[in-house]
């Protein structure tokens, strides 16, 4: 029995305040168990200077806040072969890697262009044009089934060089860098920057790039698996906008970006950074024009995020 009004009051508002605590304990509880925590988004690339932007950000903490990791291989083939047998979620492609794994899994889209090359892919050589022509054999290093299959097909073509003397060697980038410049064979080697700087190192010339290869626009873009489109659209949205803060970043103070992703280009000077970036065009920004005509490589406009 209360002594008074006051102690009346008193414990009311007691109750009041616990039984009030308890509903907000319980309501923290309940969306606590009910909401999941945001899945991680695994993006598989490898070392290719066009790709700078996603190193940038993921080394400054940027793709942290949105919960993405990248994984970074030396092949195009490698980074498509963990995104098809599903150890990642998003892949960094050419349209000609693009246009594969559309075959073998079907489930992939273009949601972000990046750049396209400009010089960046290349042929280099230990013979001149015309000592090849007139060459009985020469042995081809590249990544089979890969754009660069592409170039050197075309290379081979525009030069009236026939294939039936080519010897196709399938090598990563990594185990391209210790091909010997050895003077009683002819060597082919195709490759793209910054690859290409130790190789030139060994005297092998460049006679053919993506810069005088008319014939073939090599178009970088990052792809995703369908689903995670249509779950994921705001945070691939963010992505873009991050894309486009580094890309903005890397244009303005490269000295800077380099500083920060100078680890994935071992052994690659701040010159020879520099010298990469010129050989490639942002197409973060692309027109119309240009959306209209990637269609013809496979990607659609629609899907791509401006």
């Amino acid at each position: 029995m209360f002594n008074n009004k006051s102690d009346y009051v008193l414990n009311l508002n007691f109750g009041d305040i616990l039984a009030k605590t308890l509903l907000i304990l319980l309501f923290l509880l309940f969306t606590a168990c009910s909401s999941k925590p945001q899945k991680q988004i695994i993006i598989s690339t490898n070392q290719w200077i066009g790709y700078t932007p996603l190193f940038y950000a993921y080394e400054t903490g940027e793709l942290d806040a949105l919960n993405i990791k990248i994984v970074t291989s030396v092949s195009l083939a490698e980074a498509g072969d963990l995104y098809s047998i599903g150890k990642a979620d998003m892949v960094t492609t050419t349209q000609h890697e693009f246009n594969v794994l559309k075959k073998t899994t079907h489930d992939i889209k273009a949601v972000i262009l990046i750049d396209r090359s400009n010089g960046g892919d290349m042929i280099l050589s230990n013979r001149t044009l015309r000592a090849l022509k007139k060459s009985k054999k020469i042995d081809a290093y590249l990544e089979v089934d890969s754009i660069n299959q592409e170039i050197l097909l075309d290379f081979l073509k525009k030069n009236a060089i026939s294939k039936d003397k080519i010897n196709f060697i399938n090598k990563d980038q990594r185990q391209i860098q210790d091909v010997k410049n050895d003077p009683d064979k002819a060597i082919l080697i195709a490759t793209y920057t910054p690859y290409e700087i130790p190789l030139k190192q060994k005297n092998f010339k460049e006679i053919a790039s993506t810069k005088d290869i008319n014939s073939i626009i090599v178009i970088d873009a990052l792809c995703a698996r369908d689903t995670l489109v249509e779950h994921e659209r705001q945070r691939l949205i963010q992505l873009k906008k991050v894309i486009d803060k580094a890309i903005e970043i890397i244009e303005k103070n490269p000295e800077a970006s380099y500083k920060i992703i100078s680890k994935y280009f071992s052994h690659v000077s701040y010159k020879e950074y520099r010298h990469s970036l010129s050989l490639i065009k942002w197409i973060n920004k692309p027109s119309e024009e240009l959306l209209e005509y990637i269609q013809q490589y496979g990607y659609k406009k629609d899907d791509i995020i401006l």
